[in-house]
């Protein structure tokens, strides 16, 4: 992850988690393939719909020590909160291309780029931004150890935007004092434009990562999908 600020204006106060829920504007039409929803985004017979994750998220039990920025020069208005296994935030979307070289992620597409990603896939190589599926994490400084909350590499992160639930892995880590960011292939799965000079969200995207969870292999889109929704079931039955 490099520091930089999203082409999109961040919108400072919109990123408190303890709060609000996701605005009514940002829910895209459709659920995607492989999610079952109603138009509320709560979930069918199937698996866990956005509006259970969003219910279980609406009161903040902060564990890091203040807050976040969303961007660089943004205020810092987003806590990380804990709960029931997983800590999570509400926050921006601000697109990671870093990893292998391809063709939607490489040096003239992105000028932030960098060819290569803290954790690696299987090969040892770095991830890839336009085919795997995963969230940023802020490196430990002051305000938060991920690793010291049962966040690792690979752990399986449940990213909420309107009506849509995008199963990803911890992939990459960033800047201390900023969070809110993930791979291009998050984005497009969210429905977002996914360019990493104009594309994300400005605000209105929930992280919720399991803690002490791995998808093996990591770059495995099928594995992070299955032990998510898994762990979905066990969080929204949580009291």
């Amino acid at each position: 992850m490099r520091s930089r600020t999203l082409a999109l204006a961040a919108a400072s106060g919109a990123a408190l988690l303890c709060a609000v829920a996701l605005p009514a504007t940002a829910q895209p039409a459709t659920a995607p393939a492989g999610r079952s929803a109603d138009a509320s985004g709560r979930s069918a017979a199937g698996p866990v719909g956005a509006a259970d994750l969003l219910a279980k998220v609406q009161t903040c039990a902060q564990i890091s020590h203040g807050k976040y920025r969303t961007d660089p020069k943004a205020e810092a208005t987003v806590p990380v909160c804990g709960r029931n296994g997983a800590v999570y935030w509400q926050a921006d979307l601000d697109v990671d291309c870093d990893g292998q070289a391809t063709t939607a992620c490489n040096r003239a597409t992105d000028p932030w780029f960098q060819p290569d990603t803290r954790f690696h896939q299987s090969n040892d190589k770095p991830l890839s931004a336009e085919k795997v599926s995963y969230v940023v994490v802020p490196n430990a400084g002051p305000l938060w150890n991920y690793s010291a909350s049962g966040i690792k590499g690979g752990g399986v992160v449940a990213v909420v935007y309107g009506s849509r639930v995008e199963y990803a892995v911890v992939g990459d880590t960033g800047p201390s004092g900023v969070i809110g960011e993930a791979s291009y292939a998050t984005a497009k799965a969210l429905g977002m434009d996914p360019s990493p000079k104009t594309g994300g969200a400005e605000s209105g995207v929930t992280y919720i990562l399991f803690q002490n969870s791995r998808a093996e292999p990591i770059e495995s889109h099928e594995e992070a999908v299955a032990l998510g929704q898994e762990l979905a079931k066990r969080f929204v039955a949580a009291d």
